[in-house]
């Protein structure tokens, strides 16, 4: 089972030190140092590398998961920011604008080849593709499949429906399918799915309605932009008090049931069937494990 906790995906741009230093005073689980998209102009690239490299050495990270965004496939950049951050100590590396297997190929044999000149163990350095094209999207399951180091997939909405040449209205009917497919398809390769970021970062009540739609959808986190969107987004995608409780309960009266040699239990009038034990059970391995991993950050 894939224990890491991903709620929270905190972007920051890997030249901006100021904003570096505050992400590691937040409650995200992750840090996503980014090297591509945020990092304008090109030439601020390096600096951002190196700026990035001592902040991890210096250790204000030591309690997140660590993810660097590198650059796409095509960049001359790619194989140095592995070469260089594959001996840092990151928990592994985001890769953008996945279009199909291949890429994922790609990038699993530099980070195989990283792993061996550092002495580490394969698949030590985790991945997390982005689906942002429709190819990407058409050959999801490839690229789920590509890698034994995948542990989560993401969406980014926003270059996925310039791809489309779509229209991303407030209402978001445009991204509902590929979210969905994205969940789904994750899910079937026992993969986390992401969701996308919230881009009206200071509109919290659209945020609100996003994260209930994306927890239906089946998601266990987000990609977030702004400290600001953590505690809402740790709210929806951790275990409530009123899920712990139920699932606890559907659980002590399926033993009475058990006990007693009864068919079946019933809660709240409704039967208590194979799927409704099985996601009392996930209710509370997950609070479990969420409970542990912010015990060990404090």
């Amino acid at each position: 089972m894939n224990n890491f906790v991903l709620r929270s995906l905190l972007f920051v741009p890997g030249h901006r030190e100021k904003l570096l230093r505050k992400a590691s005073t937040t409650k995200a689980d992750a840090i996503i140092l980014d090297l591509e998209d945020s990092v304008v102009p090109v030439s601020n690239k390096v600096k951002a590398r190196i700026l990035c490299s001592q902040l991890i050495k210096e250790g204000i990270f030591q309690h997140y998961l660590i993810f660097i965004r590198i650059n796409d496939r095509e960049s001359e950049l790619i194989r140095e920011e592995v070469r260089i951050f594959s001996k840092s100590g990151v928990t592994g590396f985001m890769f953008p604008k996945a279009f199909d297997g291949d890429d994922i190929r790609f990038i699993d044999s530099l980070l195989l080849e990283a792993e061996r000149e550092n002495n580490l163990k394969a698949n030590t350095l985790k991945l997390i593709p982005i689906i942002e094209t429709c190819s990407g999207l058409v050959h999801l399951d490839d690229i789920c499949q590509a890698s034994g180091r995948i542990i989560a997939i993401a969406f980014g909405c926003e270059d996925f429906i310039t791809d489309l040449r779509g229209i991303h209205d407030r209402r978001g009917d445009s991204l509902f399918y590929p979210r969905a497919q994205i969940a789904i398809t994750a899910r079937a390769n026992s993969i986390i799915p992401i969701d996308t970021v919230h881009v009206n970062v200071h509109d919290l009540e659209d945020l609100e309605s996003n994260l209930e739609l994306a927890k239906n959808l089946g998601f266990e986190g987000m990609l977030v932009l702004h400290p600001k969107e953590i505690e809402l987004v740790h709210r929806y995608f951790t275990p409530s008090k009123a899920e712990v409780e139920e699932a606890q309960e559907i659980i002590r009266l399926t033993e009475i049931a058990q006990t007693e040699e009864r068919g079946v239990a019933l809660i709240n009038n409704r039967f208590i069937g194979p799927p409704m034990l099985k996601k009392a059970k996930y209710i509370l391995n997950r609070s479990k494990i969420i409970e542990n991993w912010e015990r060990c950050r404090e």
